[in-house]
Order: C-alpha cells, then sequence, then structure tokens
C-alpha cells in the first residue's frame, strides 16, 4: 500500500465534518489535523474522530505551521476562503476548497489566476455533479443518448438554510447571496451538461418568507429564500432554476431534467429515481431506475457525492493529474451565481461579458 495522504481540514462546521467522516471511510486517507477558532465545532471533530489522532489547533495558522499535512481540506465561512487561500497556497500543499470558491468577483478572479500556475492540485468542491442519479444523467447526455442538448431545467425545493456557527449564513455580505452560496452547484451542472459557457442571464426572486424579522449586529437577514432563473449558453442551450427554500413539503428536494431534440432524460432526489425516454418511443419506452453507485461507503448530506469525489480528488493528488473540478469550474459557478444576483435585484438582462 502507499503511504497515506495526510488531510488536514480548515474549519469543523457541518461540512468539515462530512468531509472527516468520509475521509476516514477512504482507502489510503489519514485525518491528522484539523483547525477552527470555535471550541464547541473543534470538539465536533475530536469526537468525530474516535480515539483517532488528531491534532487540533485554534488557528488555522497554526495548523500551516507545523506541517503535518500532504492535502489541506478548507470548509471555513465562505467569507473567510480568500484569506484562507492566501496563507494555504503558499504551502505549496494539495487543496481542496469547499464552493464557493470566493464570494466577490475580485477574489474569485484573482484565485483562479493563481491557481492556474498552481503546482500542485487545486480542486473546488462541486459536490452535485458526482451525485450517482445525476452523474447518470450527465452521462446519458454526454453519450448522445437525448439528440442533441436543447435545454436543461433545475429544481430545488426545500428547507431554509441550516443554522449555523454565529448564523454567518444569514447575510449576504457573508455568503456572496443565496444564488451564489446554494445555488453555484446548480450553475455549476448547467455549464456541465451544456458544454459551452454563458452568455446571459435573467432572473426574479425575493425574501418572501424565511428570516424576515432577523437581525444581526443589527442588519436584517437579506438572504434571498426563493427565485427563478434562466440563462443562456453560446451554443443555444438555455438552462433553468427554479428555488424554494421554503417548501419542505415534498418527496423529491431536488429534480434535474435534461431535454434533446432526440429524447429526455431526469432525474430525482433524495428517491434515486433516473427516468430516460426516446421521442420515437413514446412514453411507454420510458425507462427508469433507482441508482446508486457501489463505490459509495458513506452517504453523508450529499448521497454519497462527497465520497465519491474525495476518491477522484486522492487519485489526482497521488498521480499529480490535473484536477477534474478546477478553480475555473468554481469561478464560472460563482460568476453565473453574481450575474443571477444582479439580474435579480436590479430587474434587468445581465450579459456574462460584464464579468469578463
Amino acid at each position: 500500500m502507499t503511504t497515506p495522504l495526510r488531510y488536514g481540514l480548515i474549519g469543523t462546521g457541518m461540512m468539515g465534518l462530512e468531509h472527516q467522516r468520509n475521509l476516514y471511510a477512504l482507502e489510503g486517507a489519514d485525518v491528522v489535523a484539523a483547525a477552527d477558532p470555535v471550541e464547541e465545532s473543534l470538539n465536533w471533530a475530536r469526537f468525530t474522530a474516535e480515539g483517532r489522532d488528531l491534532a487540533c489547533f485554534a488557528d488555522y495558522r497554526e495548523l500551516l505551521r507545523a506541517d503535518l499535512c500532504d492535502v489541506y481540506v478548507i470548509s471555513s465561512p465562505n467569507f473567510t476562503h480568500r484569506a484562507v487561500l492566501d496563507d494555504v497556497m503558499g504551502t505549496g500543499k494539495a487543496i481542496f476548497i469547499e464552493k464557493p470558491l470566493c464570494t466577490t468577483l475580485a477574489d474569485v478572479t484573482d484565485i483562479r489566476e493563481r491557481a492556474r500556475s498552481y503546482d500542485n492540485t487545486f480542486w473546488v468542491g462541486l459536490e452535485y455533479r458526482y451525485m450517482p442519479p445525476v452523474a447518470r444523467a450527465i452521462t446519458h447526455a454526454a453519450a448522445g443518448d437525448l439528440g442533441r442538448v436543447v435545454s436543461v431545467a433545475l429544481r430545488e425545493h426545500r428547507h431554509p438554510f441550516l443554522v449555523k456557527v454565529g448564523n454567518w449564513n444569514r447575510l449576504s455580505v457573508n455568503t456572496g447571496g443565496t444564488l451564489v452560496e446554494k445555488c453555484c452547484h446548480f450553475f455549476d451542472l448547467m455549464r456541465l451538461v451544456a458544454g459551452a459557457d454563458p452568455v446571459r442571464v435573467v432572473a426574479s426572486g425575493g425574501q418572501d418568507v424565511n428570516h424576515l424579522d432577523e437581525l444581526y449586529d443589527g442588519r436584517p437577514s437579506d438572504i434571498l429564500d426563493n427565485a427563478l432563473v434562466i440563462v443562456e449558453f453560446a451554443n443555444g442551450v438555455r438552462a433553468s432554476l427554479d428555488l424554494s427554500m421554503f417548501a419542505e413539503a415534498t418527496v423529491n428536494n431536488e429534480e434535474l431534467s435534461i431535454v434533446g431534440d432526440a429524447g429526455k432524460v431526469e432525474a430525482f432526489l433524495p428517491s434515486g429515481v433516473v427516468r430516460v425516454g426516446r421521442r420515437a418511443d413514446g412514453p411507454r419506452g420510458v425507462r427508469e431506475e433507482v441508482v446508486h453507485d457501489d463505490r459509495v461507503l458513506v452517504e453523508g448530506f450529499h448521497h454519497g457525492a462527497s465520497y465519491l469525489e474525495h476518491l477522484d480528488f486522492a487519485r489526482c493528488v497521488r498521480e499529480q493529474s490535473p484536477a477534474l473540478v478546477t478553480a475555473d469550474d468554481g469561478w464560472w459557478s460563482v460568476v453565473m451565481g453574481l450575474a443571477a444576483q444582479d439580474a435579480l435585484t436590479q430587474r434587468r438582462s445581465v450579459l456574462i461579458e460584464d464579468y469578463l
């Protein structure tokens, strides 16, 4: 067996612990250190370690100075990503950075440019593309089973934002806004399926139900809780997003539909159902199956996607091969979210060229 990769966790909140649990199940991975300024969060990491050795630090910079790790997994709050990346990139070690890559256009553009010449693996955590039913639907589209892709539709109907430490996710200045924080996953999927870059965005939405009476340091919560977004791509593909953060009364929280000139595929979560059919066969020819991936050892919060993403990430680190989810992917997902936020708040059609 090859020498285990030594991982350090920067941020041990909900997603940091998700990565910790997945990495403990991953062959050839060893979580050796963790850092978080909140003692309760760090204690959760100690608890999750279940007796394994875990060096703990209140300041991630102390973790970096200890030089215990081959890989750093960054799951700190969105608004800290730029500063943390500045320090971690200085180590030259492999990096896995949770979405969104950064929260502002200036920061995400600077990090993208620096990541292009980074001498180690730089990977952005956009795990939705690894969800087995979603991956199966994308495979059908890429294989030409649907003919020429014409449209992509995504729907997320779910519960409100989860409680985070200090409720940092209740303010857009901390998150980048709902369409960046939450929906960068969906914009990444749109671009992946379309096989082209976006050119125009229109959007409508608001904060109509959630957190309306909440104040944080005297500032009212300002995060969107519902939106409709349409994105046009350079090759003519159109994509839509229907988001509601007060729709717990539903069976499937997330749905993906890809329609081509010869057929259609749909994926549903959490049921795992995938339906695919061709126009020539009509409704009776639609095939349905429940999709899972036998490699998954930890289902976690994302139906095994985090585990599958870590498999690929670890392989790329060991082989020093190009990352499969790059800083460019992270940049596009944030820029699309920023464009959607602007289209919504300014009530206008937004051209992506304005962000280039």
